[in-house]
């Protein structure tokens, strides 16, 4: 893997086929399981078959793949699609992401550093800068990068020819994007979250690759509360692997799962301290909602970004929380969730008087 550093922006060019064992820490850990083909990818098979007919095509005819669009929750394969489909291109994927091309000339650098038919991927394109983002569309859709050299009433527009590219986006927040970019775009795909069965497909693979020994009830027990992210998952199982080797044998069953993941404060849902903290505050202190975004995040002192793009996502598609014009709602199964008697049938069975607080 090549680094080239333009300015203040880092990019990495990764040639194709990625070598895992070039990544270091959590990169290398997540690269070692990511899948390399279409063949290997578990899950979201609707999109993995349109996927590998466009490839496929773009490839025998030897041109460009169409500029594609990646959207959902963090964790669920956007950027190991983009890894794959340059490998069954067998093209050079260069990486970057929206707030690294923070002025134009970064994003004239990283262009010109492209071959033909080579895939350029953005993460978080939803946060790119205004000024660059139009630079990009001249590039997306004609292939040409308009320049102005020097400045004032001497700056002279030179336009530069770039090869015939792919440019793959990734998103949390699809809204966030604007139609003139979202035309440019061939197709956009939705990646949702996976089933237990391919949860499970892709933890006992996982397993396999990092030779951990596992059997079907600890699979099982990991997968269920991985909120049906093959990162969650991937993360889990290193953990729970840790628990193996230090408070057992080095196998993974589902009773030591169970009893690492209850450690780790993962409960039987898959959530976490923060998704439990998210809705005691709707529930114990706004009374179950309407509540605005902004309220909650200041009552937990978390990032309005964090909790709209990692915490409720899950919420929402598990069915504890509800979105109104008015905002946030807690349903009844979060109140189940948290043992929390609702307002109205505390009053019912003469108070709540015994209730414990969550805070």
């Amino acid at each position: 893997m090549a680094r080239k550093k333009h300015e203040d922006t880092e990019v990495r060019t990764i040639d194709s086929p990625v070598d895992p064992v070039e990544r270091t820490g959590e990169n290398e850990f997540l690269a070692a399981l990511r899948p390399q083909r279409f063949a290997e990818y578990v899950g979201q098979r609707d999109i993995i078959e349109n996927l590998t007919i466009s490839v496929e095509a773009a490839r025998r005819k030897g041109r460009a793949l169409d500029h594609f669009l990646f959207a959902g929750p963090p964790g669920l394969g956007k950027t190991t699609l983009a890894y794959v489909i340059a490998n069954e291109l067998g093209v050079k994927l260069h990486v970057t992401s929206g707030p690294a091309l923070d002025h134009k000339g970064s994003l004239a650098a990283m262009l010109t550093e492209l071959g033909e038919r080579d895939i350029l991927f953005i993460d978080e394109i939803h946060r790119l800068n205004p000024v660059v983002e139009e630079y990009l569309y001249p590039a997306m859709e004609d292939f040409k990068l308009d320049l102005f050299i020097g400045d004032g009433p001497h700056a002279k527009a030179v336009q530069m020819r770039l090869p015939r590219f792919t440019l793959l986006g990734a998103t949390t927040r699809m809204g966030l994007l604007g139609s003139p970019l979202l035309d440019r775009f061939g197709f956009h795909w939705q990646l949702r979250y996976y089933g237990l069965d391919d949860m499970c497909a892709i933890v006992s693979r996982s397993a396999g690759l990092l030779e951990v020994p596992c059997d079907d009830g600890g699979t099982h027990e990991i997968a269920r509360r991985a909120r049906g992210t093959p990162r969650i998952g991937n993360r889990l199982l290193r953990r729970v692997r840790d628990f193996a080797e230090v408070k057992a044998d080095g196998r993974i069953t589902r009773e030591l799962a169970a009893f690492a993941l209850d450690r780790l404060q993962v409960d039987h849902e898959g959530l976490d301290t923060l998704d439990r903290a998210y809705l005691g505050v709707i529930i114990e202190r706004f009374d179950g909602g309407p509540v605005g975004i902004d309220a909650v995040a200041a009552s937990l002192s978390e990032e309005r970004g964090t909790l709209e793009e990692v915490v409720e996502p899950f919420l929402l598609q598990a069915g504890f929380i509800t979105r109104t014009p008015r905002g946030r709602c807690a349903t009844e199964a979060a109140y189940r969730h948290l043992g929390v008697v609702k307002p109205a049938a505390r009053k019912s069975s003469g108070g709540g008087g015994g209730q414990e607080s969550l805070f």
